[in-house]
């Protein structure tokens, strides 16, 4: 399996700069040289270590970050991820931490009709152990007004971003039928690749 780079923790570790880690922990934005620099040394390092390829989680985010990302290296896919807006909204609105624990819940269900005569969306809750139960907590901006507004901002960046990749036949746009037991596996249909999990139980 090729190692999925995360850009956040990859800032992180990469650097001991107590600025660069002072910015990502206040939620701002780290200049696209930094980032395009830290992603650079990280892939060379794969390629030194024999790493046959890589997946990125979550970049590029803007074209500016897209076109750098091209004098760097090669990208045989994107893949766009993408569920319903309503299912969205109300999976970050749902969203708990317990305050003992620091475990991540999510207290919303899922259930909704499918478009244009297509199956429902049908995504259970992920709901605490009973200890946890009277202590979670959410995120002061989980509420509908800022998610809908963050979902603005996305779409505003990411559509360029889709445009980018679509005009070099590079994206594939998969819409998530629900949750990740759902998902997993027609999302490895859809890449032609077989799930060896699956091969096993199928054995056994």
């Amino acid at each position: 399996m090729m190692p999925a780079v995360q850009i956040e923790g990859l800032i992180l570790s990469g650097r001991s700069n107590d600025s660069l880690t002072e910015i990502v922990n206040n939620g701002k934005l780290v200049s696209d040289e930094i980032i395009i620099n830290l992603l650079s040394k990280r892939l060379e390092e794969g390629e030194e270590k024999g790493e046959l390829g890589f997946i990125l989680d979550g970049f590029p985010r803007t074209i500016r970050q897209a076109e750098i990302l091209e004098g760097v290296t090669d990208l045989d896919l994107v893949i766009n991820l993408k569920l319903r807006e309503e299912a969205l909204l109300a999976k970050c609105i749902g969203r708990r931490t317990c305050s003992q624990c620091g475990g991540n819940f999510n207290v919303a269900s899922i259930d909704i009709e499918g478009e244009n005569g297509g199956p429902r969306m049908y995504m259970p809750p992920l709901l605490p152990p009973p200890e946890c139960e009277s202590k979670l907590i959410s995120r002061a901006d989980d509420t509908e007004e800022v998610v809908k507004e963050r979902l603005r901002v996305y779409h505003d960046l990411s559509e360029p971003v889709e445009e980018f990749y679509r005009a070099r036949g590079k994206l594939l746009e998969f819409n998530l039928p629900g949750g990740i037991p759902e998902s997993w596996p027609k999302l490895l249909q859809a890449l032609n690749i077989e799930d060896p999990d699956n091969k096993r139980s199928a054995a056994a």
